[in-house]
């Protein structure tokens, strides 16, 4: 699920196939409605990684993992296993997204969990109107005159103050 949530904030467009022998009914009642994520409720076999771009390994099961691993690579489809760093070709870090605003939090497969209370505290942290803030701030950006580094000077000075509020 934390996967999944993952991906639908950060690609909010991506298509999901969801391969699983047992898949929750959250999952179920949240997304069976959903176009863009498909339910395949059944034991993984290796031909199911063929026609993806990328895989993300998620069971419950070492074994199992290891198997849609081996069967990514084989393919050369991209592969995440969770909880297992040295079989990943790439991390999910955890995305903090305010309107326009994302910050992306990473700690290379080390401490998902870090990365999540981090997460969590910016996104308890930043305030709700950070978005008009970023809005407004293009905004006056567009209107300034002078060469880059006057205009990155200016910049500098009116949002200086942003950290004192926080």
């Amino acid at each position: 699920m934390e996967k999944l949530n993952f991906i639908l904030k950060s690609s909010p467009d991506a298509v999901i196939t969801i391969v699983a022998d047992k898949i929750s009914e959250t999952i179920k009642t949240q997304y069976q409605n959903n176009k863009k994520i498909h339910l395949i409720e059944k034991a993984f076999e290796p031909d199911d990684v063929l026609g993806f771009q990328i895989v993300i390994a998620a069971t419950n099961n070492k074994a199992t993992n290891l198997e849609i691993y081996k069967a990514a690579k084989s393919n050369n489809i991209l592969i995440n296993v969770a909880d297992t760093p040295e079989l990943c070709d790439f991390y999910l870090g955890s995305i903090v997204s305010k309107g326009d605003l994302k910050i992306g939090i990473s700690t290379n497969g080390k401490s998902p969990t870090m990365a999540k209370r981090l997460r969590e505290f910016f996104e308890a942290t930043l305030p709700e109107h950070i978005d008009e803030l970023i809005v407004n701030m293009n905004v006056y950006r567009e209107k300034l005159k002078g060469n880059l580094a006057e205009k990155a000077t200016r910049l500098n000075e009116l949002t200086k103050p942003f950290n004192e509020n926080l």
